[in-house]
């Protein structure tokens, strides 16, 4: 069993426990399903935007612990003086550190930026989730969704006025999403069956992805020069987590990544 299916597995589980414990009428009542979403495709398209989704994440399962230190508060703080285009929050808590109390404290903070919820989404209950604790874009990967809970769950996301980030790896993840126009699509860098890493997967792939979507390029990026490189290929979006959470102030170490981007 891959991690990728490990994790899977272990989440349908909770989400199933979640739905069994919590209404979701209860999630629909709560003051954040009745905000508008700020929008990520504006935010990263916008004259001057560093294109960068700055991610928090304390932990993964090919690294283990990277910071277990820096506070939400600081890094959201650091991250919004940076300039960041977005933010994004791991809530898986078993593999990842996360918690859905991340978000929400990040929420309460950032007041400007669009929010992404990085998780796993195995059901559409996650994504009603995600917008009650104040999130403003999911991220659906196409290795563990098929073609059909790819269209069913970005429609259900686009009927809550939110946003969804694709995540394709390979040429056949990017056969399996219904039309490509218009949409963000976010190529992972990183095999999520064997956590490595190569960059050559956003360029492979970026042929591939019409002009009309957004092209983001997650997992890998550790040098400013990457990005200048990634331009090249029409991507406009850089999510970026753990080369400023290994750092002690992770804002910080982003402030100065975003400096040296030409």
């Amino acid at each position: 069993m891959t991690i990728l299916e490990k994790i899977i597995a272990f989440k349908k589980k909770e989400v199933a426990k979640f739905k069994s414990e919590i209404p979701v009428k209860k999630l629909v009542e709560s003051p954040s399903f009745k905000k508008s979403c700020f929008s990520l495709k504006e935010s990263l398209t916008a004259p001057y935007s560093t294109g960068i989704i700055a991610e928090f994440k304390r932990q993964s399962p090919s690294k283990g612990i990277i910071n277990d230190k820096a506070t939400i508060e600081d890094v959201t703080t650091g991250y919004l003086d940076a300039n960041v285009a977005a933010q994004s929050i791991l809530t898986d808590t078993s593999f990842f550190g996360g918690s859905l109390a991340d978000l929400m404290e990040a929420r309460t903070i950032n007041q400007q930026k669009p929010i992404l919820r990085k998780d796993f989404v195995v059901d559409g209950f996650q994504i009603v989730e995600a917008k009650a604790i104040g999130a403003d874009v999911i991220l659906l990967i196409a290795a563990c969704l098929t073609a059909q809970e790819l269209k069913n769950y970005g429609q259900l996301a686009t009927d809550l006025g939110m946003e969804v980030l694709y995540e394709v790896h390979t040429q056949e993840d990017l056969d399996k999403i219904n039309d490509l126009d218009n949409k963000i699509i976010g190529v992972n860098n990183r095999n999520l069956k064997t956590f490595e890493v190569d960059l050559e997967h956003s360029i492979a792939l970026a042929n591939q992805i019409p002009s009309s979507a957004v092209k983001v390029s997650e997992s890998g990026i550790s040098d400013p020069r990457i990005i200048t490189g990634l331009k090249e290929y029409g991507f406009q979006g850089f999510l970026i987590g753990e080369n400023f959470m290994k750092e002690a102030h992770p804002g910080q170490a982003c402030k100065d990544f975003i400096g040296q981007i030409k």
